[in-house]
């Protein structure tokens, strides 16, 4: 079902209010040619190209998307894509859910060095499972891990967590599979993990924040009333239950891998006499329920704003034995110790791709581009030109 209401629609009827915003530096550079590729998405700024049915002769005339990943138009196929790859990957074991959040004083530096606080972040968090899983106490073996950062809340607020999927076990130095305590149920303590997560993290700022190569030459610290705000209060590590079979963990990467702050669907209407904008969010502080925020629409882009990652930033990482350099042995390895189980067998539990293949009026996989057109968009007698092209390749 298509949204009533899109982001681009907010962006295109304040585009002079964001050039402003630039010019008054409350938005940078960036995050305006972020917001420039969303609002030209699928229209005939970026072009097209025409497709015909080689079989039935229908035509159809496609806008070029933006390709941009805070997109909510162009994250479907990527997503897809994405999860089919790790399909392959998966193992025969159980898997865990761990959450490692930033504490909300953390905020600013987050808005002021996005790229040194969330790559702290990840290392952070690998450091942590990565140590209490080589103590022989927890663990004894190298696991892995694959990490999703997030930083959005339900109403776009600023919210740096990481989603964490980590194998219920590891390798043993002599190559051997060692499930986790009581038969690969249970990980790690969180409550144990915290003040770990927390020194880590700080380690890994405060190195950056001294590289020159990182910090362009400039004197960055950590405010003294930010570092001890964060040293009195217990940092958030969530632990959920292993998932139910492989099934849920195809099914959780295809939520989660790929989403941005907000979809089309969310936003339900757009005043434009009180310049305006609702979107639902769920409140999980009220039993989840389901409710109406409504901000001034440039109140909304900033909050958007807040979650466009800095240019080359890799949101999503994999360490240990899932990692790109060492799962093609690992892998391997794991499958032969453990038998395959039956969940191994994936059903689709993604919604179907769009197959730009198929006719929708003979349903056949005959569709193929045709004609290219640029911002201009096509010839106006592109019907008879397609139409003499696409008999000539008949009767060849």
């Amino acid at each position: 079902m298509q949204p009533r209401f899109e982001l681009a629609q907010v962006i295109r009827a304040q585009w002079k209010a964001i050039e402003q915003s630039v010019v008054n530096k409350s938005l940078n550079t960036w995050q305006m040619r972020t917001l420039s590729a969303l609002g030209k998405c699928r229209t005939k700024e970026l072009g097209g190209h025409i497709d015909g049915c080689t079989d039935c002769g229908s035509l159809r005339i496609s806008y070029n998307s933006c390709r941009n990943r805070h997109c909510p138009k162009c994250q479907g196929n990527e997503r897809e894509r994405w999860v089919q790859a790790r399909e392959k990957e998966l193992l025969p074991v159980g898997y865990f859910h761990v959450v490692f959040t930033l504490p909300s004083e953390l905020n600013v530096l987050c808005m002021q060095y996005p790229s040194i606080m969330y790559a702290s972040l990840f290392d952070a968090a690998w450091d942590t499972i990565n140590t209490f899983a080589q103590d022989p106490k927890h663990l004894g073996a190298t696991t892995g891990m694959i990490s999703i950062l997030h930083t959005w809340g339900q109403q776009l607020t600023l919210h740096p967590h990481l989603h964490c999927i980590i194998p219920a076990g590891g390798l043993t130095k002599d190559g051997k599979w060692k499930h986790s305590k009581k038969k690969g149920e249970f990980l790690f303590n969180a409550t144990a993990m915290s003040p770990k997560f927390r020194g880590k993290f700080f380690h890994h700022v405060r190195k950056r924040m001294k590289d020159p190569k990182v910090t362009n030459g400039k004197q960055i610290t950590i405010p003294k009333q930010v570092s001890d705000a964060c040293f009195t209060k217990p940092w958030v590590i969530y632990a959920k239950q292993p998932f139910s079979g492989v099934n849920s963990v195809v099914e959780y990467l295809g939520r989660y891998t790929h989403k941005i702050a907000i979809s089309n669907h969310r936003i339900v209407k757009i005043d434009e006499e009180n310049d305006s904008i609702s979107f639902r969010y769920k409140d999980y502080k009220d039993s989840d329920k389901v409710k109406l925020q409504t901000l001034k629409s440039m109140e909304f882009i900033r909050r958007f704003c807040l979650h466009i990652l800095p240019k080359s930033f890799v949101r999503i990482r994999h360490y240990g034995i899932l990692s790109s350099t060492a799962k093609t042995k690992s892998i391997p390895k794991i499958r032969k110790q453990l038998p395959a189980k039956k969940s191994l067998v994936i059903t689709k539990t993604l919604a179907v791709a769009y197959n730009p293949l198929v006719c929708p009026c003979c349903n056949k996989e005959t569709m193929r581009v045709q004609m290219h057109f640029d911002h201009r968009g096509p010839p106006k007698n592109y019907k008879e030109i397609l139409k003499q092209r696409m008999e000539l390749m008949k009767e060849d």
